[in-house]
């Protein structure tokens, strides 16, 4: 029996270990009014299912889902609404599959041959009559129904706090001028790497030295525009939380992919903010105890397109192993 094939039993085993981690996405668009996704036919277990695989070692799980999209389908997309993630017995024993959307917006598909030999866009009603895997129907019908709501067509939002800096105990000069340690370095290189997953265009963030060398990698490989704002430092929060409250406002003006670095004296101001946009269900999710984040550590919301600022979905994400 090939390790991916899943077996007979499918009953649930509360507390069983997962022996197997994987990601993918839904991608999806909307042709005359009307939905449809994208299914992948893979010769090698001869199935219907979603674009998908196996985490690389250091990888993470998001970076995972969208190299996997890349590599079998050929498509560079950012990943839109988390979906429900699916659980399954395979012979190595439980597997886990988590699945994001992707809005594919006219972009020339080129399955890879190997993994993927065809494709096929169809309504999510005939999809769910073709998938092999009848767990895959679950993110499938979530999909469906955020599209109703119109809670699919979504842009990020990223708020970060800075990777770990110098101890204040260890630096004598400015305080806006302590850099990085070694450690946050290589924490701000793993910053780079997931913020690739949802390609903001725009970076906004404090402009001391070790929020914009969080930043800087990914800056400096993607071509984002920066900017400096002085309401997202520490002092500006403690003499004025108001300011910091409308800095991370103003991020939602443009309705464009955008990331903003900040300090965690200023985390509870920007969460408190970002939370007037999103209902209850979600706002339970935000971090609400200090440190809130660890240094490096992101929170993603996707914002509803065309939506009065309204958040659909939040995901707090550590680019890095502890």
């Amino acid at each position: 029996m090939n390790s991916d094939t899943p077996v007979a039993d499918q009953t649930d085993h509360p507390g069983e270990p997962v022996a197997v981690v994987a990601a993918g996405a839904i991608p999806w668009r909307v042709t005359k009014g009307a939905l449809e996704v994208l299914l992948i036919h893979r010769p090698r277990y001869d199935d219907w299912s979603w674009p998908k695989g196996k985490l690389d070692a250091g990888e993470t799980v998001p970076e995972c889902a969208a190299r996997e999209v890349w590599e079998e389908i050929g498509l560079q997309a950012p990943l839109g609404i988390p979906l429900p993630a699916i659980h399954y017995h395979v012979s190595a024993g439980l597997k886990v599959v988590r699945y994001w959307a992707v809005k594919v917006n006219g972009a020339q598909l080129r399955p890879d041959g190997k993994e993927v030999d065809s494709v096929m866009w169809c309504s999510p009603e005939r999809a769910a009559s073709f998938l092999s895997n009848p767990t895959d129907a679950e993110p499938l019908e979530y999909l469906a129904k955020a599209h109703v709501r119109g809670e699919l067509d979504t842009w990020p939002l990223i708020l970060i706090r800075h990777a770990k800096a110098k101890p204040r105990s260890s630096w004598t000069k400015a305080e806006g001028d302590r850099p990085l340690a070694a450690t946050g370095q290589r924490q701000a290189v793993a910053v780079q790497r997931l913020l690739e997953v949802w390609k903001p265009q725009r970076v906004v963030t404090s402009p001391w030295a070790r929020c914009v060398a969080t930043i800087a990698p990914y800056a400096k490989a993607s071509g984002a525009k920066v900017k400096l704002v002085e309401a997202l430092t520490e002092h500006t929060h403690q003499r004025s939380p108001k300011k910091t409250a409308a800095a991370v406002e103003a991020l939602f003006d443009k309705q464009l992919p955008i990331a903003v670095c900040t300090h965690r004296p200023a985390l509870p101001t920007a969460l408190k903010q970002l939370g007037q946009h999103m209902p209850q269900a979600l706002r339970a999710q935000l971090p609400s105890t200090d440190p809130f984040l660890t240094p490096g550590e992101v929170i993603v919301c996707q914002v509803a397109r065309g939506s009065e600022r309204k958040i659909v979905s939040v995901e707090q994400l550590k680019p890095f192993d502890d």
